[in-house]
C-alpha cells in the first residue's frame, strides 16, 4: 500500500487517541476526590468529641493552690457578712436612741423640757436654763450618766445630769420604772440645787404609789450616786 492510501487511516488513529486522552485525563482528580470524600476523618471526629464535652475540669492547678484560694474565699465572705452584721446592729442602736421615746436620749430631752419650764428652778437657777453630762477632768463634758437594771422582774432607768442657769447651777436626778403596758413612768425627778443640796426641788415622786413598803422610811428621794 501507498502511504497515501494510509494517510486517511493514520488521521483517524490519531483523533481516536486525542479522543481517549481526553476522556481520561479527569480520572486522577475523580480517584482523588472519591479517595478524600469517602475515607472519614477520625482526627476531626475525635477533636469535635473532645470539644462537645463539659464534664472535663479545665483547671490545672495543684490542689494545694485550690484549697488555698478556697479558704481565702470564705474568708472575704465571712469578714462581708460580719461587717454587715455590725452595720445593722449600728443602725439599730441608732434609730432606738433617735426615734424610740424609751431610749436614755429621749428620756433626758424631755426631764430636761421640764426642769427648764418649772417656775421654782427659774426662780432659783435664773432663765435661761441649759442642760449637759457630766464633766471631765479637763472640763469636757461627756455623755449624760445612766443606768439600766432588772430588779423583781421589771426594767428600770435611773438618770443623772447637770442644768445651769445665770446665776445658779443644780444637778437633776431620775428614775423611771416600765410599766405593764410597756412605756415607763417617773418614780421620782427632782434637781438637786449647788447651793442648797438639802432643799431639793421636787418634780416628781411616786415612789409611794408604786412600791409603797419600800419607800416607807424615806419620804425624801436619794440623789443617784
Amino acid at each position: 500500500m501507498s502511504l497515501l492510501a494510509l494517510r486517511p487511516l493514520l488521521v483517524r488513529q490519531r483523533s481516536l487517541s486525542l479522543s481517549l486522552l481526553r476522556y481520561t485525563r479527569p480520572l486522577p482528580s475523580l480517584v482523588c476526590r472519591y479517595s478524600t470524600g469517602n475515607v472519614p476523618n477520625h482526627s476531626s471526629k475525635s477533636l469535635s468529641a473532645g470539644s462537645d464535652r463539659t464534664d472535663v475540669s479545665t483547671d490545672v492547678r495543684p490542689i494545694g493552690e485550690r484549697v488555698k484560694e478556697n479558704t481565702k474565699t470564705a474568708s472575704y465572705m465571712g469578714v462581708i457578712l460580719l461587717g454587715v452584721g455590725v452595720t445593722g446592729m449600728l443602725f439599730y442602736v441608732i434609730f432606738w436612741e433617735l426615734f424610740s421615746s424609751d431610749s436614755p436620749n429621749n428620756i433626758y430631752s424631755e426631764a430636761l423640757e421640764r426642769v427648764k419650764e418649772e417656775p421654782r428652778v427659774k426662780d432659783a437657777l435664773g432663765a435661761p436654763i441649759k442642760g449637759y453630762g457630766e464633766e471631765s477632768r479637763r472640763g469636757r463634758r461627756t455623755r449624760v450618766a445612766h443606768t439600766q437594771y432588772v430588779k423583781d422582774g421589771v426594767e428600770y432607768i435611773r438618770m443623772q445630769f447637770h442644768v445651769q442657769g445665770f446665776r445658779n447651777r443644780g444637778t437633776v436626778h431620775l428614775e423611771k420604772r416600765k410599766t405593764d403596758a410597756g412605756g415607763y413612768d417617773y418614780r421620782y425627778l427632782f434637781v438637786q440645787l449647788d447651793y442648797n443640796p438639802h432643799s431639793p426641788i421636787i418634780l416628781e415622786d411616786n415612789r409611794l404609789q408604786q412600791d409603797a413598803m419600800r419607800s416607807a422610811g424615806s419620804p425624801m428621794p436619794q440623789p443617784f450616786l
